[in-house]
């Protein structure tokens, strides 16, 4: 608990001051507001000695636990509310009580807190850039200085469910292959600890020479029943530096490149990162963003980082009064052409928007369909994969037996 000083002011007008231990600045917004006040001002005056690491993660949470489907039906919802009439004050306290989500109740009991004293959406929903996107913040102020916020907030819950439904197909591609290859490897485990040790047990009693493969395999295997937690640990230090080396700038620039030179994969990549693209610049311009910011935005919004070195390069084109299409079209290994050819379309007749728009739905459906046929594709590669892996051992762990045979 932290002990803050703050300053409110009740529903008839009238101003005061006070102090009070709360969690945090959240749980202080709650309390004053069931209270019928509002909070003008804060500070903490000490925090809590001591903090568990429950506290922690609680806390932790309250930023980084919203989900991708509450943040829609948030920004669809409270559009539909404030068409219908309803303070975005009301609005926001009737979704705060809906949601089960306990994170994202905290955050949206700040933000009507923020509205309340008189600050806008958009800059209330700055205070928690974990949870709202610099998309979604972009999008709630063109609406906002357009007289047109619920139309932006409509369109930005739309543009996050596409979002969302594009991550959830290429996920889901993938899920296959990497549930027969986690079994795989399971079994090749199993296999090495229980299976093997009996056969290696019968070829020592019989004293038969064994080939070069299957020595790997017995090795290999005492050693995994003789150091199970040493391997244990091993693999999980493996996956834990993996994981870290991912995030660094060498690591995340190798793994780009990588992915980008795979057969298959590649085009499914270079097709979600158009759709992405497209979807994000028709969304932006449509609410009236200015095309800067929101070349700026699709640079966060894409993960790659070729692609976002390429919406650089085209914020700086743009800057400096160059056709966004040029970019585009330079860029044909990453962007395909069609992309760049609906953009010089769309300049040259003023619907650049649309053009994109129609680009997103395009290579949308393209994901779609690919992803849907990604297993059927992938499925003999796996079962070559598997058959190899049968044979190898099998060939290992028989062999001596027939020269066994031969020998008797």
């Amino acid at each position: 608990m932290s002990k803050f000083k703050f300053k409110a002011i009740r529903t008839g007008g009238e101003k005061y001051d006070g102090e009070l231990e709360a969690a945090d600045k959240f749980a202080l917004y709650e309390a004053i507001r069931k209270e019928g006040g509002t909070v003008v001002h804060v500070e903490m005056v000490r925090g809590s000695d001591k903090k568990s690491f429950l506290d922690s993660m609680k806390n932790m949470s309250a930023f980084s636990g919203v989900k991708m489907s509450d943040k829609v039906q948030f920004a669809k919802n409270l559009g539909v509310m404030i068409d219908a009439g309803l303070p975005m004050t009301r609005a926001i306290a009737v979704m705060e009580k809906q949601t089960r989500s306990a994170p994202f109740k905290k955050v949206l009991g700040d933000l009507n807190a923020r509205v309340a004293r008189g600050e806008t959406l958009s800059t209330a929903m700055e205070n928690h850039p974990k949870v709202f996107s610099k998309l979604f913040i972009s999008m709630a102020k063109a609406g906002e200085e357009s007289g047109s916020l619920t139309g932006a907030l409509k369109a930005v819950g739309n543009q996050l469910e596409k979002a969302q439904q594009l991550s959830k197909k290429v996920r889901g591609a993938m899920i296959y292959p990497a549930i027969i290859i986690c079994i795989m490897i399971a079994i090749t485990f199993l296999m090495l600890i229980f299976v093997v040790p009996t056969l290696s047990g019968v070829f020592k009693e019989l004293n038969v020479q064994l080939p070069l493969m299957t020595r790997i395999i017995i090795g290999f295997s005492d050693f995994l029943k003789n150091n199970i937690l040493i391997t244990l640990g091993a693999v999980i230090a493996i996956v834990a530096g993996f994981m870290y080396w991912k995030k660094t700038k060498s690591g995340g620039r190798t793994i780009d490149t990588i992915i980008l030179r795979i057969p298959i994969i590649s085009t499914i990549v270079k097709e979600t990162n158009s759709a992405r693209t497209a979807r994000t610049l028709t969304s932006l311009l449509k609410a009236g963003v200015d095309i800067l910011v929101a070349m700026k935005i699709a640079g966060d919004v894409v993960q790659n980082s070729y692609y976002k070195e390429v919406l650089k390069r085209a914020e700086i084109a743009v800057e400096k009064g160059k056709p966004v299409s040029t970019v585009f079209e330079e860029e044909e290994k990453l962007y395909p052409a069609f992309v760049g050819e609906m953009a010089s379309i769309g300049e040259e007749t003023g619907r650049l928007s649309e053009m994109f728009e129609n680009v997103a739905i395009y290579y949308e459906n393209e994901v779609d369909q690919k992803t849907k046929d990604l297993s059927t594709i992938i499925e003999p590669f796996l079962m070559v994969f598997i058959g190899i892996a049968v044979g190898f051992f099998a060939l290992a762990m028989l062999s001596p037996m027939y020269a066994l045979v031969d020998v008797i």
